[in-house]
């Protein structure tokens, strides 16, 4: 196996490979422990490679991981290589030249999911980062791009690769894809499946086929991938002017796959859970997260694919732009606001605590040592946020202009962050020399604010602050585009949205001609990443909760007031803030406003969020005494909603045929909120109607859910079980669920117990993800004191590590916030990640992540 000492990669040690490569041509013979894969490259010397122009090309290099050489030949002679577990190295000839190798691996027993591996019987590919070297010798390197045709040999009906057909026969396909790409959006499928087919018309006229591969039993689940499929590309073609460029795009259905999905050009692959949907199986959260993962894979044709990114450094250019754009694109075919906030829940969720602990790294990392463990909130939400400021500051007309820009310069390259700036710089005439920083500087900037109020005149001065890290001492002043709105005290708008730049460390801004001393309404739309102290009284804060025209500032001023409740409850023992739940209620009946938007407003910051708030502020969080308030102020609400949650939950219940669109997930949304408070408040008895009468997953599981955490939950478990115990993907949702709605102390035995049940396969990532990814984000249970959830989760990451590093590094960020807690807690965590470290053979993936946790 590769040595599992970290080896740091440097940005600044870039250097353009000495070769490119005309064409490549792979031939596929499957065999579950014996593929052979025979490659044709015709490689040409690099004009662009930087080194003496009269000193001969160095020997080349070719990566190669896990593959048994056959044979290697170079223009028909045989080389002589040197050969290790990171690749091959051969003198080669100084002009053009053509290599050719067979190589054997074997993809049943590649547990990874890295590189050609099989899934209950069907082959299927995953290259991004750095697999393709584990299907054969090559420059697996972004930059380097080529024309790939691919021929694959097997006793499969169905053969599938990139790009278009060319030959087919019972046994043989060949495809090939006339776009240049890198080695990494390689893709191959082989095996029984069923086709759900549709096509797709393009603006100019073309007729492109649509094809949606699933196993068997799982053609009821197509419908609404393909629909927002089909969606995505209009949307594309309308918003962006992006056509589709091939005759066919498919997608294929696998079970065990790391990730949500990957952008493979014209062939993208998904994690089962990411695509298939049917309203008895699958929730709205479910559908709404498959209509966007698609709208993302496929808007990398453009934005990853036609234009790719130069190195792994650059990720954050594909990634971080192709997030916004499925945002927009949400909030297109959703509720614009709603998808606002959610993003910023989440970001906050995810994004923040990495910015705040020790696996802080910029947007643009500087240095690496496994890029796996990159794929991060930082790179892909983060980067879209800074693709939305970017937006913001240069208005809507410009942004697309210098994005169309970037896509005709820029059409088959493999490009930088700089690629990108230069297109807006050129078409804005801006310098944003100082923007870039949001690429190159870790940490989530504090932005506070000061007010002053003389006879007509207003002065807002803000200072900006980002805390230093490992990853940047020394920050340096950002480009913060801050929404302004003024409020006067009869609610009425005082100034509508501005937009303002600050550049500085600190610096103020003056409104004048003012009637009467407005509230600020700062930062609407959440319009820079940041950490906003404003100190406005519980008053201020009610005033722009009712009269506030920006709806996240809205939101934003309801979760403060939450905030402020809970942070009273914990600090001073005080009892849940009268003000705060009638409030709350307010909205919650305002028939006028949307009902997803107000099953957001109904909520107030969890024990995560209060234990970051309390540790910013020097405290030390204590998990037993957030669960105690947390389930007070459950309690008072469930008794503030006595009388309203069963009119709101009767008012709202969708009767009509199942539609996952807006209007109806809304209500559902809203109506399960209240179906929790009405189980709390007075027992399961409605809940249970609800479990017995559903026709859709989303009203099944949340009553069940209410069951579990209320009543006698045992029945209800073992009814879901057997009408669902051959469904893959709703038996996730069960194990799942029975961890999250455990008593904290009790989490961390049931999550060991559901590890003896015949169902868990460890080796799936579904499966284990909906186990211990449940454990990991219940915070109460995880940190619970007795450090149960500690041992059980390392204990099961040493098992998973030899067969699947990528999932056991990803699961290690669940001891990322061990600096928060009391002394004990973080002996535990250090312990266990001692422990792990300590493990025989342990992988790059996870010795680095965990060194890092650590802070070694």
């Amino acid at each position: 196996m590769r040595d599992a000492a970290p080896k740091t990669i440097y940005l600044s040690d870039y250097t353009p490979y000495p070769w490119t490569i005309e064409s490549v041509d792979l031939h596929f013979t499957l065999d579950p422990h014996a593929t052979r894969v025979r490659s044709v490259i015709r490689f040409a010397p690099n004009p662009a490679y930087v080194e003496d122009p009269d000193a001969p090309l160095p020997t080349m290099f070719l990566h190669g991981e896990k593959v048994k050489l056959i044979w290697a030949e170079i223009e028909g002679i045989p080389v002589d290589a040197t050969i290790t577990d990171e690749g091959l190295t051969t003198a080669v000839p100084s002009g053009p030249f053509t290599w050719e190798a067979e190589v054997e691996i074997d993809p049943a027993n590649n547990t990874a999911l890295e590189g050609l591996y099989m899934s209950n019987g069907m082959y299927c590919t995953q290259c991004e980062a750095e697999g393709f070297r584990k299907i054969t010798y090559y420059p697996d390197r972004p930059d380097v791009m080529s024309v790939f045709t691919v021929t694959i040999e097997g006793p499969h009906p169905v053969l599938l690769s990139n790009g278009n057909p060319v030959t087919s026969s019972k046994h043989l396909a060949k495809w090939h894809d006339p776009w240049p790409k890198p080695a990494y959006l390689l893709a191959l499928v082989a095996g029984e499946l069923i086709s759900h087919h549709n096509t797709f018309t393009t603006k100019s006229g073309r007729k492109v086929d649509l094809n949606l591969y699933v196993r068997p039993g799982d053609e009821g689940k197509c419908a609404f991938g393909m629909e927002a499929l089909k969606a995505s590309m209009k949307w594309d073609e309308e918003v962006y002017g992006r056509e589709y460029d091939l005759d066919l795009f498919n997608i294929v259905a696998v079970d065990d796959f790391n990730m949500g999905a990957m952008e493979n050009k014209g062939l993208n692959i998904f994690n089962s859970s990411a695509v298939l949907a049917s309203p008895e199986t699958s929730t709205d959260m479910n559908f709404e997260r498959i209509e966007a993962i698609i709208a993302h894979e496929y808007f990398h044709n453009w934005t990853g694919n036609r234009i790719t990114c130069r190195d792994w450094f650059q990720l954050c250019l594909k990634e971080g732009l192709t997030v916004y754009r499925d945002s927009q694109f949400t909030s297109d075919m959703r509720s614009a606001p709603v998808k606002r906030i959610s993003d910023v829940i989440d970001l906050r969720g995810r994004q923040f605590a990495e910015d705040q602990g020790p696996l802080a790294h910029p947007v643009r990392p500087e240095s690496f040592q496994e890029i796996n463990n990159f794929y991060t909130a930082t790179v892909y939400e983060k980067g879209a946020e800074v693709i939305g400021m970017l937006k913001t500051l240069v208005g809507d007309d410009a942004y697309y202009k210098a994005v169309e820009l970037y896509f005709t310069r820029h059409d088959g390259q493999a490009c930088t962050i700089e690629d990108w700036l230069a297109v807006f710089e050129e078409t804005t005439g801006r310098d944003l020399t100082q923007f870039k920083r949001w690429y190159s500087q870790a940490g989530t900037p504090r932005l506070s604010v000061e007010e002053s109020f003389e006879l007509d005149t207003l002065t807002l001065t803000f200072t900006q602050h980002t805390p230093p890290s490992a990853a940047t001492p020394n920050p340096e002043p950002q480009v913060i585009p801050i929404a302004l709105g003024l409020i006067y005290p009869d609610g009425t708008e005082a100034l509508e949205t501005r937009i303002l730049e600050m550049t500085k460390a600190e610096q103020s801004f003056r409104f004048t001609g003012l009637e009467d001393q407005p509230v600020a309404s700062i930062l609407r739309g959440f319009s820079a990443p940041v950490v906003l102290t404003h100190n406005l009284s519980d008053a201020d804060r009610a005033h722009l909760l009712t009269h506030d025209t920006d709806p996240f500032n809205r939101w934003e001023a309801g979760n403060m007031l939450g905030r402020n409740a809970m942070l009273a409850m914990i600090r001073e023992g005080t009892a849940p803030d009268p003000a705060f739940l009638q409030a709350t209620k307010a909205i919650a009946t305002d028939e006028t406003l949307d009902p997803a938007f107000r099953d957001l407003m109904i909520g107030w910051p969890g024990p995560s969020e209060l234990a970051t708030v309390l540790h910013e502020a020097g405290e030390v969080p204590d998990p037993e005494q957030l669960f105690e308030v947390s389930e007070e102020m459950r309690n008072a609400m469930a008794e503030t909603f006595a009388d309203a949650a069963p009119e709101i939950y009767a008012r709202h219940n969708v009767t009509e045929p199942y539609q996952p669109n807006a209007e109806q997930s809304g209500k559902r949304a809203l109506t399960n909120v209240m179906l929790a408070f009405i189980s709390r408040h007075s027992g399961t008895a409605t809940a249970q109607k609800q479990f017995d009468n559903a026709d859709n997953m989303t009203q099944q599981i949340s009553a069940l859910s209410q069951i579990v955490r209320h009543g006698d939950g045992a029945p209800a478990l073992a009814a879901f079980y057997d009408q669902w115990k051959d469904d893959r993907l709703v038996m996730d949702k069960w194990f799942g669920l029975q961890v999250s709605c455990s008593k904290p102390e009790e989490a961390a035995a049931t999550a060991q117990r559901l590890t003896g049940h015949p169902d868990f396969n460890h080796k799936n990532p579904n499966r284990f993800r909906a186990v211990f990814g449940a454990l990991a984000a219940y915070h109460d249970a995880f940190h619970h004191k007795n450090g149960a959830a500690y041992t059980l989760l390392a204990d099961w990451l040493i098992i998973l590590d030899p067969l699947n590093p990528q999932t056991t590094a990803r699961m290690c960020s669940a001891f990322q916030t061990w600096k928060r807690y009391d002394t004990d807690r973080q002996a535990k965590i250090l312990a266990e990640v001692d422990r792990i470290l300590a493990t025989p053979n342990l992988s790059r993936d996870t010795t680095e992540m965990l060194t890092r946790i650590k802070g070694a």
